[in-house]
């Protein structure tokens, strides 16, 4: 069993990439679920279809601690606590309403997209060629829907201004890129707090993916006598020590 379930989430065979872009498609589903059911009440339908979602996550992370050969290490992991807060979030309505909140911090499930990106490099040209915009791009994504998790988990018992999700991610957008303005403010000391977050880290974020964006387009080529890795696609010498390098090109018809 155990040999089994490493062979799934470590192994490099068909049935293991199989398996691990479906763990990433189910994180999407979920993440689009609570998105979708922050605008309506959470009846007994909801709630059981948190329940089966709990589950499963649960079942991954028992899975993935099974296989794990220094366990205690595993569970000091940021991602380990990611996906404990995850699967309260999916639990909690079982103990009622009072903890309904947490549902949205199952958002943060995907900063498990990391995971996947040496793959995605495999798997994908576009993606090699593209890695850096691409990159970027999840950075700043992931970071807007933590945020906005954040804001609407804290702010739409107390904030009559943050009534569902989209309320959240527009303030979290309207802060990002500083344009504020000012129909939805955060209450509280917390709420003053993440926005500073949202508008520091956020902004970094967002001229990143611009600097990317319109900077000349570089390819990944580690250069066998200094290491460095980036270079203009037409390069034939690296730049940093001179030696050649051997770009491949998919050349011109």
């Amino acid at each position: 069993m155990k040999d089994r379930l490493r062979a799934l989430y470590t192994g490099s065979t068909a049935r293991a990439h199989k398996f691990r872009y479906g763990l990433l498609i189910f994180d999407l589903v979920t993440i689009a679920f609570v998105i979708a059911t922050s605008f309506s009440h959470h009846g007994p339908v909801v709630e059981s279809i948190d329940a089966v979602f709990g589950v499963v996550i649960l079942a991954d992370f028992l899975a993935r601690l099974f296989i794990s050969p220094q366990p205690l290490r595993f569970m000091l992991r940021p991602m380990t606590w990611v996906d404990i807060v995850s699967i309260a979030s999916f639990l909690a309505p079982l103990a009622g309403e009072g903890l309904g909140f947490l549902r949205v911090l199952r958002t943060l499930r995907l900063l498990r997209t990391y995971q996947l990106l040496g793959r995605l490099r495999v798997d994908f040209p576009v993606f090699r060629k593209h890695e850096e915009v691409i990159v970027a791009a999840i950075n700043l994504v992931v970071f807007m829907f933590v945020m906005t998790g954040l804001v609407y988990a804290t702010q739409f018992q107390t904030n009559p201004q943050i009534g569902n999700y989209a309320d959240a991610l527009y303030f979290t957008v309207t802060a990002l890129t500083t344009t504020g303005f000012g129909d939805i403010t955060l209450q509280g000391t917390v709420g003053r707090l993440i926005s500073v977050v949202v508008m520091i880290f956020g902004v970094t974020l967002f001229l990143r993916l611009a600097q990317v964006l319109f900077r000349p387009s570089k390819v990944r080529e580690p250069c066998k006598t200094c290491g460095l890795v980036l270079h203009d696609a037409d390069a034939v010498h690296c730049k940093h020590c001179g030696a050649v390098i051997h770009i491949e090109t998919e050349g011109q018809e």
